[in-house]
C-alpha cells in the first residue's frame, strides 16, 4: 500500500510542473486524496461493505469535487489533475499510467445491471470535460481531445475529437495512419506543429496547409524516381541533401511570428 502510494505522488511530479514539493502535493492535491480515499473504499467494497465504501466515496466527493464510484478498477500512478466535477462510474475500469482533466465523465448510457461503462487501457490521456460513455474500450496510449464526446471505441496510440468523437490522429491498425504519420513528419520538417488539427475541424489554413503538405509529398516521390533514372544513365550522380526550412522565413512569409505559441 505505501509503494503504491509513493508511486501516486511520484506520478503528480512526473504530470504536473506545479507541483514543487511533497509535502505541497501530500496536503493539496484533491486528485491524489479522491485516489486514495477511493483505494480504500474500493477495498471495502470488494469485502461487501458496500454501504460503508458509498458513505466513504461521498465524503470523498465532498471533500475533494471528484466522484468515484468504490466499484470501479483503478490501475497505479493514476493521475486526476485539477480534478473538479471528474465522475467515474462503478464499472469503470482504468489501467496504469492513466490521466484524466477536470470535468470528466466516465459515465454509462443504459440503467440495465452489469458492464456499462467505459474501459481505458494503460497510458491513455483523457482532456478536460471530455464525455466517454458506455462500455466502450480506449486502447493503450490513446487520446482523448478537450469536451469530446465519446461512444464509440478508440484504437491504441489513436486521438479522438468532437462530438460524437472522430478517430482524428489514426490508431496503427487503421489504414489512413500512413497518411497521418506523413503528414506529422512533414510538420516537423516545417518546423511547426498541427497537432490536433484533424480534417474534420473547421480551419481553412489548417485545410490548406494539408493539401500543401499532400503536394510536397507528391514532389518528394517524383524527384526520387527522377533520381534513380538518373543514376542509371549517370554513374557519377549523387543525391544531395536538399536545404534546410528556415522556420523564420517561412512563418514571416505567412504573416505569424514564429516566436509566439498562440497561447496568450
Amino acid at each position: 500500500m505505501l509503494r503504491k502510494m509513493r508511486e501516486d505522488v511520484r506520478a503528480v511530479f512526473d504530470r504536473d510542473p506545479a507541483a514543487r514539493h511533497w509535502l505541497e502535493v501530500v496536503t493539496t492535491s484533491p486528485g491524489l486524496h479522491a485516489i486514495w480515499i477511493h483505494r480504500f473504499s474500493h477495498f471495502l467494497w470488494n469485502l461487501g461493505g458496500n454501504w460503508l465504501a458509498r458513505l466513504i466515496a461521498q465524503t470523498a466527493r465532498f471533500l475533494t469535487g471528484i466522484e468515484i464510484h468504490p466499484g470501479a478498477k483503478i490501475g497505479r500512478r493514476f493521475f486526476i489533475d485539477h480534478g473538479m466535477g471528474v465522475v467515474i462510474g462503478e464499472t469503470a475500469e482504468i489501467g496504469d499510467d492513466c490521466t484524466l482533466y477536470h470535468g470528466v465523465t466516465l459515465g454509462g448510457t443504459t440503467w440495465n445491471p452489469g458492464k456499462r461503462h467505459p474501459t481505458l487501457k494503460d497510458r491513455v490521456v483523457v482532456g478536460a470535460g471530455a464525455k466517454v460513455l458506455g462500455p466502450i474500450e480506449v486502447g493503450e496510449g490513446a487520446r482523448i481531445g478537450s469536451n469530446a464526446v465519446v461512444t464509440r471505441p478508440v484504437p491504441p496510440n489513436a486521438t479522438a475529437m468532437g462530438i460524437p468523437a472522430r478517430n482524428i490522429l489514426k490508431g496503427k491498425t487503421d489504414p489512413e495512419f500512413e497518411v497521418e504519420r506523413r503528414r506529422r513528419d512533414m510538420h516537423e520538417k516545417a518546423g511547426f506543429d498541427l497537432y490536433a488539427l484533424g480534417d474534420d475541424m473547421p480551419d481553412p489554413i489548417a485545410r490548406s496547409i494539408y493539401a500543401i503538405l499532400d503536394q510536397l509529398h507528391k514532389v518528394d516521390q517524383k524527384m526520387q524516381v527522377m533520381g534513380g533514372y538518373l543514376q542509371d544513365v549517370n554513374p557519377k550522380y549523387r543525391e544531395e541533401e536538399l536545404p534546410e526550412l528556415d522556420e523564420k522565413a517561412l512563418m514571416g512569409g505567412l504573416g505569424l511570428d514564429s516566436s509566439s505559441d498562440g497561447a496568450e
